[in-house]
């Protein structure tokens, strides 16, 4: 479900009851985890952090109108979801975080590409997801993102 909320505080009023408080705490975790340089905002439907223009004025190479996509998650229709650019960008940061989870949480982890999805609020390891997106500055992510991308196009 993607949200035509303008801003992150219109989107979180715009969700069910139910994942209100979930949605809150994410954000809360998050941006005080999250190193500085990282930008809030809406993105692609979803509350997001991303490269600003003014740290990398390229931008996104889908639209380099956009900035450059690190972090988003959402209230989906039967579970939050959490899209993780650098668990796809980086193995080892999947390998950490998958032996992580595991230790964290009771529940098996529900993971795609760079998406974790997480069907109840109480199955939301917080502590864990702090810990993630504290690992990857802005900078980082930049080089990373350049050399993932640059390895694609090469492979075409």
């Amino acid at each position: 479900m993607q949200s035509k909320a303008i801003t992150v505080d219109q989107y979180i009023e715009e969700i069910p009851e139910d994942r209100k408080q979930a949605v809150t705490e994410l954000r809360k975790v998050i941006k005080k985890n999250i190193p500085k340089g990282f930008q809030e905002c809406m993105s692609y439907g979803m509350i997001g952090y991303v490269v600003p223009h003014s740290k990398y004025p390229a931008g996104y190479h889908c639209d380099q109108k956009l900035p450059l996509p690190f972090l988003a998650f959402a209230s989906q229709k039967n579970f939050i979801a959490v899209y993780h650019m650098g668990i796809y960008a980086e193995p080892r940061l999947l390998k950490w975080f998958t032996e992580a989870h595991a230790k964290a949480s009771p529940k098996k982890l529900d993971i795609g590409k760079s998406c974790m999805r997480y069907k109840k609020a109480e199955d939301i390891p917080y502590q864990l997801i702090g810990e993630l997106v504290s690992k990857i500055t802005p900078d980082e992510w930049i080089e990373m993102y350049e050399r993932n991308y640059k390895n694609q196009r090469k492979s075409k």
